[in-house]
């Protein structure tokens, strides 16, 4: 059983894994998303991630949310919590909640990014206010749960990012040169291999 300490919430992995595919699997359309999620449900993670790639760097939101995921539990792909940071903040700034409380969690816990619990809770904030209704009381009480580690100070920042925070229109993420703030993704998803 995986926790999310004392200030969390409790679950398996599994449920974790299904809630999120089932998060951002509705907005699947017929065609290569809906093909590339049918993959991630019937467990052919190296499959799935290999159709969500293309599409995360055409800029779906859900697809970039999905691959974070995959990255992050290390499912088709090898575990990095770097990319999947880079790849839940992709989907987090179009307005995906779902990736939004991910990235949160990461930010949380300091995995993949430097411990910022402002920054967890500006992304905390946001995905409890554009979450499903059967997400949101599960978002709100990580949100509410994440804040209790915070001065009054710490809390005024993150509600003021939050409220300034609007969602980015989607964007391709060319492979090169690679916009920041994402630099090192190329490298991370095709490495070459060294000279030694």
């Amino acid at each position: 059983m995986t926790r999310i300490g004392r200030h969390g919430l409790q679950g398996t992995c599994g449920a974790l894994a299904i809630a999120v595919a089932l998060a951002i699997a509705p907005a699947a359309e017929a065609g290569p998303t809906a093909n590339a999620y049918a993959l991630y449900a019937r467990g052919d993670f190296q499959a799935a991630a290999a159709r969500l790639t293309p599409l995360a760097f055409a800029g779906d939101a859900r697809a970039q949310g999905l691959l974070g995921f995959m990255y992050e539990k290390g499912r088709g792909v090898p575990q990095n919590f770097v990319a999947a940071a880079a790849w839940y903040s992709c989907a987090a700034d179009q307005g995906e909640a779902t990736a939004q409380y991910l990235l949160g969690l990461l930010y949380d816990k300091g995995h993949g990014v430097q411990k910022d619990v402002v920054l967890s809770q500006k992304w905390l904030i946001l995905a409890a206010a554009r979450a499903s209704r059967q997400e949101r009381d599960v978002y709100t009480r990580l949100r509410d749960a994440v804040a209790t580690k915070m001065s009054p100070a710490q809390r005024a920042v993150a509600q003021q990012l939050a409220l300034e925070w609007s969602p980015a229109p989607p964007r391709a993420i060319s492979m090169e040169p690679v916009p920041t703030p994402l630099p090192f993704l190329p490298r991370l998803l095709n490495p070459t291999p060294s000279a030694d």
